[in-house]
């Protein structure tokens, strides 16, 4: 198989994007999740609940104009990154280009930095710092372009995150039921209407991986490509906005906007199942850089 090898120039076109793209996912919302929310305010028949969601448009409208954030919350930032198998990509290099876009968006905007250490709780006020940016790699057969998601994940969603170690024997009933119950405890910390992401299977590590996935990286108007995985998303969205938490919690038709379940095959005595949630204002940038560092944004 032939390989691209990568010029060392497009370490700075990465880490150009690195920065562009954590400062575009705090301001512009992607357009699935501006249509979501327009759609629950045309649904919604309750005063408070309505009047709520119309405060949701009317900040993201602000945002488009001023060029603010539309939340203060920069969250941690994630990269989901995918790598064409015919790039001969320098991996560290491209870690370091990644992190050092992420410390200019933070100094360079400027942005509020969210990122601590655990128990000193000191601030370097980059947004980095050990481990963080969390940097997902991924390979794609065939391809010679590299795609990079960024997502500020808000502590407010992240905080309502969850597992369970289900046994076979709880059957898919099980699953359900800790799913609705998870949206249950979750109630109104994660700013609903919200986009609630499930993991299936694995391991425990990769069934919360599996959670995050589907919260933060599939657009709310998608539909998982297995039929049997896609009912069960329909069938626990439908529950899910029957609990009547509402828009802020206040009340309403919409809890969520979206529920996505991702899976993978697990053990014969065991079934995982983890919850991760996203708030309503779903943030994520997309760029594709091509082998010459051209750059294609998107969602």
């Amino acid at each position: 198989m032939k390989t691209v090898t990568v010029d060392y120039g497009l370490y700075s076109v990465i880490e150009e994007t690195a920065k562009s793209l954590y400062i575009k996912a705090l301001k512009d919302l992607p357009p699935d999740v501006r249509q979501a929310l327009q759609n629950a305010y045309e649904i919604e028949e309750e005063e408070n609940p309505k009047k709520i969601l119309s405060t949701m448009l009317e900040a993201i409208k602000i945002s488009d104009n001023k060029q603010c954030l539309l939340c203060q919350d920069t969250g941690i930032p994630l990269y989901f990154i995918k790598i064409g198998s015919r790039l001969n990509i320098d991996i560290p290099r491209l870690q370091k280009a990644i992190i050092r876009g992420t410390e200019r968006a933070t100094v360079e905007h400027p942005l509020r930095s969210s990122v601590c250490h655990p128990i000193k709780r000191t601030n370097h006020q980059t947004s980095t710092g050990y481990r963080i940016p969390l940097i997902n790699l991924d390979f794609v057969e065939d391809g010679d372009n590299l795609e990079i998601l960024m997502v500020p994940k808000g502590s407010g969603s992240e905080n309502m995150s969850f597992l369970k170690m289900l046994i076979p024997a709880e059957g898919i009933r099980g699953v359900k039921k800790f799913i609705i119950d998870s949206v249950l405890e979750a109630g109104a910390n994660p700013c609903p209407p919200f986009v609630i992401g499930v993991g299936l299977g694995g391991t425990s590590d990769l069934c919360v991986k599996l959670a995050k996935l589907a919260a933060v990286t599939r657009p709310l108007d998608s539909r998982h490509e297995d039929p049997d995985i896609a009912a069960l998303e329909e069938e626990l969205l439908e529950a899910v906005n029957q609990l009547g938490i509402g828009p802020m919690g206040l009340g309403g038709k919409t809890t969520a906007l979206a529920l996505n379940i991702e899976y993978a095959y697990t053990h014969i005595t065991q079934n995982p199942v983890a919850v991760n949630i996203q708030c309503w204002p779903a943030r994520r940038a997309r760029a594709k850089i091509d082998v010459n560092g051209k750059v294609e944004f998107g969602y």
